[in-house]
Formats: C-alpha cells, sequence, structure tokens
C-alpha cells in the first residue's frame, strides 16, 4: 500500500473534472513558440546542498551546484564568482551561499560555467516565471505581484488560463520545463509534520505526458500522474522521469477559492476521514 502523505487518502488529485482543459492544445502551441523566444533559465541545482531530496538520490553522482562550489580551488572560485552580478561584493575567503532560495542567486552565465566546467547538474534548464515570487515563503501570496510583461507579451493565452483558475490569490506561476533525457530528482517541498495544512496548487500539462511521479519514503510505491491538471501534495516526494523528448508544465501556488475548495473536499473526502488522512 502507497505511504504517501496525499491528499484525502489519495496521490493526488485530479482536478480535470473540475476544469475545462480543452484550450490545452492551443496553449502548448502558443508557449512553444514562446520558450523560442523568451528568456529562460535554470533552476534545481542546489536540491541536494538544500536537504530536500530523496535518501536514495544523495549519491545519485549528479553534482549539486553548491556542493561543487564548496570544493573550488581559489582561482576557479574567482572565476565563478566574476560571472556573477556584483563580483567585487563577495569575500573569496568566506563566500556567501548560492543559488536557489538564497541571497545570491545564479546568472546563466555561473550555471552554464558549473556545468561545462565542473558538471553541476541542473534538472530544468527552461524555467519562466509567468509571476514571480521573491521568496518560497511567499509563494502563496499575491500581494504586489504582477504577471511579467514577457509573459503577458508572448503567452495571453496562457495568462488568461492562470488568471481563470479558482484561485483567491496567485502567489507565484511557474514554467518548469526540462530537457531530452534530463530527469528531475525526487525531492519535497515541505517536510511532512511542519504543517498541518496541504499547500494549495494547480499544476497543469497542456501538452501531456510529462513524467511527474510520486514516490513512498523508502522508495517504495511509485505513482505517476497522467492528469492533465491536478493538485499533489509537496510533502510527498516528487520528480520527473527522463525522456527522449522536452516536456514542460505549470505550476500554479496561491490561495484557493473558498468555494473551490469546499466543492473538492466534498467529492473526494470519504465520511468520517479527516481531511489529509
Amino acid at each position: 500500500m502507497s505511504k504517501l502523505v496525499g491528499i484525502w487518502g489519495r496521490p493526488y488529485v485530479d482536478l480535470s473534472p473540475f476544469l475545462d482543459t480543452s484550450c490545452f492544445p492551443e496553449l502548448d502551441a502558443e508557449i512553444s513558440r514562446a520558450l523560442a523566444v523568451v528568456e529562460t533559465s535554470y533552476t534545481g541545482g542546489t536540491l541536494k546542498w538544500m536537504g530536500v531530496v530523496a535518501p536514495w538520490v544523495v549519491n545519485d553522482g549528479y553534482r549539486d551546484a553548491m556542493h561543487v562550489i564548496e570544493g573550488l580551488a581559489r582561482d576557479e572560485l574567482a572565476a565563478f564568482v566574476s560571472l556573477g552580478d556584483d563580483p567585487d561584493d563577495v569575500d573569496l575567503d568566506d563566500p556567501p551561499a548560492f543559488g536557489d532560495e538564497t541571497d545570491r542567486p545564479f546568472t546563466l552565465a555561473q550555471m552554464r560555467w558549473l556545468s561545462v566546467r565542473h558538471g553541476a547538474y541542473f534538472p530544468w534548464k527552461a524555467c519562466f516565471h509567468l509571476l514571480e515570487n521573491d521568496r518560497w515563503e511567499d509563494k502563496h501570496s499575491g500581494s504586489g505581484k504582477e504577471f511579467t510583461a514577457a509573459a503577458r507579451e508572448h503567452m495571453p493565452k496562457t495568462v488568461a488560463f492562470v488568471e481563470s483558475l479558482p484561485f483567491r490569490e496567485i502567489g507565484r506561476a511557474v514554467l518548469f520545463g526540462i530537457e531530452p533525457n534530463d530527469h528531475a530528482p525526487a525531492h519535497r517541498d515541505t517536510e511532512p509534520g511542519t504543517t498541518l495544512e496541504i499547500a494549495q496548487s494547480i499544476s497543469f500539462d497542456p501538452r501531456g505526458g510529462k513524467g511527474l511521479y510520486l514516490r513512498d519514503p523508502d522508495g517504495g510505491s511509485h505513482t505517476r500522474i497522467d492528469a492533465p491538471v491536478f493538485w499533489f501534495n509537496d510533502m510527498d516526494y516528487h520528480g520527473v522521469l527522463a525522456a527522449p523528448r522536452f516536456r514542460y508544465s505549470i505550476r500554479v501556488d496561491g490561495v484557493f477559492e473558498p468555494a473551490f475548495a469546499k466543492r473538492l473536499e466534498a467529492a473526494h473526502v470519504t465520511r468520517g476521514r479527516a481531511p489529509g488522512s
């Protein structure tokens, strides 16, 4: 039996019965063209250093970017720093942390150098923020946030779809694209037991077949998500299988409209079973 935390006793919630996905072929065409011209970035290169990957991933041979940086000789560290913003502000004798969720995000040049020179692995090499968040902790708050000009210019139909989703507020909307033969390592975004609430989000895969999966904490049961639009519990280990083609999905984090949340609960909670059990 599955040991996933899940949602209401299920591995994930298929939202396709509740949301109209008939526009997905049109969105896929728009997004495909947009990705040819918008500026994208890498992400996910420091998941091991952040301590969020599954135990069986830690020693899989794929090098974590911060682990690479921590082992650099001074001249190599200087080369890395020179490719970043404000290199003169970095003390080479006491360098800060770099990358996701730090005060020193990588530049694209730094990520490419770490990858080419030292074999650091960045799972997602086509990351694009339609709506930016500053920190992980604020991904559910829409206060003061707007969709980027690039998203509105190059993905207007996609933005309109995201805006139509049943959120009271949206704190983040991110496209995660993964290159052919790459994979996303099993990781979890929230430590089980740190909160009683399930983080509310909607992910959608307009093209289909991304290969997102959920995995038990002991590495056992493997659940693939094939729904075109869904909500999963990010306390569960999740990742993306390798495949011989480019794949992507968009994740939207925020706060559900109360009526929508109640509708989902009414449809999925078995009488007598507590939400999240």
